[in-house]
């Protein structure tokens, strides 16, 4: 049987693989198991308490009603904070002290996909142990909990205020002067984004900051960024900045109307906390996906570059190990582990924007730091994407690709953690060479 957890949380279509009946099963489970991890540092004889939030999702309704219900049926308490992005659930958690946090979104996924996402004590994400002794702890029945035992359902008012303020104190450098152009994808960060800009003391124009609860992500946000570049260029904005639906990522366009992905946003970074002596023992740790113009970027700097493999778990992974200060992915998850314990979009941007102001520079000018080898992704979908990326034809034709490069580039092939998709990454030196490599190569995984 397939692992219910993906590489983030357990995603699938709403009221179809993602049911009311499998959200409350989840809650339920995840009270026992960690619920019972944090048992001794509980006073003795309260019942444990859980933040959760959700994007603007339409189906994140009936599963935030769906999740709290199996909480207080397994005797927990539910601290409702409505819709606030991922970072902010997972400062929540460790702010009001809850055993342990839910966020309800499928991130940058079209609406009519959901997500159920859980943190730890603290905020932290779940090891795979975890994950899977809840999985486990799903097909065992156990009594239930009655009369003053059952669990409550809370709204927390404060919420966004607090979170707001953990951002404000977390970038004190101030904005003023400053235009942004703000893409909140209608999503999570539709309220608290433009917010923490403004209060930070810059200009503020936000689009795309009215979710319905159906258009999130529709043709705009990190994904889709071209009506942002456009609007950049219209109000003469000193940036853009892109989240997607829950805030968890962000990605620039400069004064120009260029983008400024994750690579750059990680070198300008970087450098800026390499000066400051904040870049603990010089490491930068990014994925496999970071193109190879941030490897030479930082060797330049004399920073070295620690590479894990695809997924911003993997990445904090590495960042909690070592001890290290700035992690992130090409895709704009940027992990600051001094100001958060995961990606966080927003403080991505204030950090982006504060680097701006405090040395005058343009984005363009700061980004140009890092050349960005030419790189061609696509996205094939596919019915098995794990058979699919060991089918023996896709090997020979992904070692076909290698030797054509033969070292003056390089080919990633690898399943989506959270879709049915086969990703074909190709770095080139020329766009076109990038571009047919990448398309044959996508041709063989299409027609297994």
């Amino acid at each position: 049987m397939a692992r219910l957890f993906g590489t983030d949380g357990v995603r699938g279509r709403a009221n179809e693989q993602l049911t009311p009946e499998l959200a409350l099963a989840l809650a339920a489970a995840a009270v026992c198991v960690l619920g019972a991890d944090a048992d001794s540092s509980r006073p003795t004889g309260t019942r444990p308490r859980v933040v959760v939030g959700r994007d603007p999702r339409a189906s994140g309704e009936l599963l935030e009603a769906a999740l709290c219900a199996g909480l207080a049926a397994a005797g927990a308490d539910a601290i409702r904070v409505g819709v606030v992005p991922t970072p902010a659930v997972a400062f929540l958690t460790a702010d009001y002290r809850a055993d342990f946090g839910v966020m309800i979104s499928a991130s940058h996924n079209p609406m009519p996909d959901n997500g159920i996402k859980f943190f730890a004590a603290g905020g932290h994400k779940l090891r795979d142990d975890v994950e899977d002794a809840i999985e486990a702890e799903m097909r065992t029945q156990r009594r239930r909990p009655t009369g003053a035992d059952v669990g409550r359902i809370v709204d927390a008012a404060d919420a966004a205020d607090r979170y707001l303020a953990h951002l404000a104190q977390a970038v004190t450098t101030p904005l003023d002067g400053l235009t942004l152009v703000v893409d909140c994808a209608h999503g999570a960060a539709s309220q608290v984004g433009p917010a923490a800009y403004e209060a930070a003391g810059a200009k503020v124009i936000a689009i795309h900051a009215e979710p319905d609860g159906l258009n999130i992500n529709d043709g705009c946000g990190s994904t889709h960024l071209e009506k942002l570049q456009a609007a950049v260029l219209e109000h003469g904005a000193d940036l853009g900045l892109a989240h997607d639906g829950d805030a968890d990522r962000c990605l620039a366009v400069d004064s120009t109307g260029a983008v400024v992905d994750g690579d750059k946003i990680m070198a300008i970074l970087a450098l800026a906390m390499h000066e400051s002596g904040e870049l603990t023992d010089g490491v930068l740790v990014a994925t496999v996906m970071s193109n190879l113009g941030l490897h030479l970027a930082m060797k330049s700097a004399g920073i070295e570059l620690k590479v894990t493999g695809v997924g911003d778990r993997y990445v904090l992974e590495e960042l909690r190990a070592g001890g290290y200060a700035l992690g992130g992915e090409q895709s704009g998850h940027i992990v600051i582990p001094s100001a958060g314990t995961t990606g966080d979009g927003v403080l991505t941007g204030l950090m982006l924007a504060a680097r701006i102001a405090s040395t005058g520079t343009r984005l363009a000018d700061l980004a140009a730091v890092m050349t960005v080898l030419p790189q061609e992704l696509i996205n094939v979908q596919v019915a098995d994407k794990h058979a699919v990326a060991v089918a023996e034809q896709v090997l020979a034709a992904v070692a076909d690709a290698e030797s054509e490069l033969d070292g003056q580039g390089r080919i990633l092939l690898r399943p989506s953690g959270t879709e049915q998709l086969v990703r074909v990454m190709v770095e080139a030196q020329t766009p076109e060479s990038a571009r047919g490599i990448a398309e044959r190569v996508a041709a063989v995984v299409a027609a297994v």
